[in-house]
């Protein structure tokens, strides 16, 4: 938890008045006992009442106190997700600050991923919303690669297009965003290109290009790449929103794919790189995917404590604010071991102080060695 300053914490609950109407169980209290289900895998909310509740001695340390499911279940149906929102926007930035400054190529990767909410309870706010292949919520996240967490989340309904959401991702200059063709905006692209960022996505089928250069390609890419050409769009947009069509020149890189006959036609406004480092940018959009997995198998974002939308959303958010604390964990201590390792052992140690425990392992070895010198030897 010294990740998350309790100072830093109280700003953000002061921001939005929180407190407000709170007595004993604070917004610290309640951020507390739901990061401990996602770190500890309690499967309900008896079990996280039990399993916290059992380390009474600890509580003073993390500046809680014994919890009872009924109070947490109110405080997860009623409490708006605001300040969890912020808990996870102040994290994201601790943890991609540090090794944003030492990476000279910043890589984003943005994506979505599905969350699924059927049955009783769940069907009386998910049915309105629902899509033909999902019913629940949507998880979208700008991921970077070289911290390995997210930057920026948003938690909307399925039938809210990625590319909706894509306008409200923070654009940086210097950043490479990779995304695949389900947010093919040509005036988004304008923006990124604006900001002094580059992107790396794909080309829709019907996409109207006129080549205005061939450029040669690397003997050494001749068996994977198969045309570099320097494009623009044919056509203009005649609506209101001409304004924001791309008019500037973009990279169209064709690419063989090993698993599938037809080759990736790649989009870019990078007209610097070479092909095979364009081509290998939208292969590491994989490394999303493997977060969505992650967080899916190893915290709590599959069975829910709650039913009600808002339950659900604090849920979501402090699973994000548990896997940012395990990241912040490992870079601070520089750890060589995997998220997932690291993961294993907070989870095996969650309530022991190391610390407290290295003093008392070098104060029993200093008496063993002080009583060594009394003892009479067997054989002189």
């Amino acid at each position: 938890m010294k990740g998350l300053p309790r100072g830093s914490f109280d700003v953000i609950v002061n921001k939005h008045n929180a407190n407000k109407y709170t007595k004993q169980f604070g917004y610290w209290q309640h951020v507390v006992a739901m990061i401990y289900a996602q770190l500890s895998g309690a499967s309900s909310l008896r079990e996280l009442q039990a399993g916290f509740n059992g380390h009474v001695t600890h509580h003073y340390h993390l500046g809680a106190s014994a919890i009872k499911k009924s109070t947490l279940a109110d405080a997860n149906n009623q409490r708006k997700d605001a300040v969890f929102v912020d808990v996870v926007q102040l994290l994201m930035q601790k943890a991609s600050r540090s090794v944003r400054q030492q990476s000279q190529e910043w890589l984003c990767l943005l994506d979505s991923t599905p969350i699924f909410l059927k049955g009783r309870e769940f069907d009386r706010w998910t049915e309105e919303s629902k899509t033909r292949h999902t019913q629940g919520l949507k998880l979208h996240v700008l991921y970077d690669t070289k911290a390995e967490v997210p930057t920026w989340q948003s938690i909307t309904a399925p039938n809210v297009n990625d590319v909706t959401k894509a306008w409200d991702v923070p654009l940086h200059k210097g950043a490479i965003y990779v995304f695949d063709k389900g947010y093919c905006d040509y005036g988004w692209w304008r923006d990124i290109d604006l900001a002094e960022a580059q992107f790396v996505t794909r080309f829709k089928c019907n996409a109207g290009v006129s080549i205005e250069k061939e450029l040669p390609i690397e003997v050494a890419d001749k068996g994977v790449v198969i045309s570099d050409q320097i494009v623009r769009f044919k056509h203009k947009h005649t609506r209101a929103k001409c304004k924001l069509h791309y008019e500037r020149p973009l990279r169209r890189v064709t690419v063989m794919r090993e698993d599938k006959a037809t080759p990736l036609v790649l989009a870019t406004n990078d007209l610097t790189s070479s092909a095979r480092e364009i081509a290998q940018r939208y292969k590491e959009r994989w490394g999303i995917e493997l977060f969505f997995k992650w967080i899916k198998q190893h915290l709590k974002i599959k069975s829910f404590f709650g039913r009600s939308e808002n339950a659900v959303r604090i849920q979501l958010l402090t699973a994000l604010i548990a896997y940012l604390l395990v990241a912040l964990h490992k870079q601070t201590h520089h750890l060589k071991a995997t998220l997932w390792e690291c993961l294993c052992l907070i989870r095996a140690t969650l309530f022991q102080r190391k610390e407290l425990d290295d003093h008392r392992e070098q104060k029993r070895r200093r008496e063993e060695q002080r009583m060594y010198q009394f003892q009479i030897g067997l054989f002189t």
